[in-house]
C-alpha cells in the first residue's frame, strides 16, 4: 500500500500545471514567464574578440513570485553574477540588481513587449570604463533566447555581446 502512495503521489507531483496552476508570480513580472524555470546555455560573442565564451543562465521565481532570479556563469565559472528583478511600486517599473563576482554591480530598470524585455543599467563602480549598459533580450519562436547589449564607455555607446541560448537543463551555473 505505502508503494502505491508513493507511486500516486510521484505521478501527481510530476504532472504539469494546468494554466490555471501556475505558481503566483507578480501580475507586472508576468510578462517574464516564458524566461522563467530553464536553465539556458548560450556562445556568448563579444565584438572583436577572438572566441566565444559559454554562459549559462537559469531563471527562477523567487520570494513567492515576488521576485526574479537569474544566475549565470561564463566559462564554468570564470565570470558570473546574479540578478534580482522586482516590480518597484514606488517606481512604478521593473528594476533588478546584478551583482558580479567581477566586484561591480549594476542597478537598472526594463521593460517587457511583445515578449521581448529592453534593459538599463547603471554600472557600479565602472567596469572598465562602462558606466551603463542597455540590452534587449526576447524567447523566439523557435524556443531560442537572443540577447544583444550596447555598452556606454568613455562617453560613446559601442557594441557589446550578443548571445543565442538554448535550454539545456542539464547545464550548471558554476561559482568558484
Amino acid at each position: 500500500m505505502k508503494t502505491v502512495a508513493a507511486l500516486l503521489f510521484t505521478l501527481v507531483a510530476t504532472l504539469p500545471l494546468s494554466s490555471e496552476e501556475l505558481p503566483k508570480l507578480h501580475p507586472n513580472l508576468e510578462p517574464l514567464r516564458p524566461f522563467l524555470g530553464k536553465t539556458w546555455r548560450g556562445d556568448l560573442a563579444q565584438p572583436g574578440a577572438d572566441r566565444v565564451n559559454v554562459d549559462v543562465a537559469r531563471w527562477e521565481r523567487i520570494l513567492n513570485g515576488q521576485a526574479i532570479r537569474i544566475l549565470h556563469s561564463v566559462d564554468d565559472g570564470n565570470y558570473g553574477g546574479e540578478t534580482i528583478i522586482r516590480w518597484d511600486e514606488t517606481r512604478k517599473a521593473i528594476t533588478y540588481y546584478y551583482f558580479t563576482t567581477a566586484g561591480f554591480m549594476t542597478s537598472g530598470t526594463m521593460t517587457v513587449e511583445k515578449g521581448k524585455y529592453t534593459s538599463f543599467e547603471k554600472v557600479s563602480p565602472p567596469a572598465e570604463g562602462v558606466t551603463e549598459v542597455k540590452g534587449t533580450g526576447e524567447v523566439k519562436d523557435d524556443g531560442t533566447m537572443v540577447t544583444t547589449s550596447e555598452y556606454l564607455k568613455n562617453g560613446r555607446w559601442i557594441p557589446g555581446h550578443g548571445a543565442t541560448y538554448r535550454e539545456a537543463p542539464d547545464a550548471k551555473v558554476i561559482f568558484k
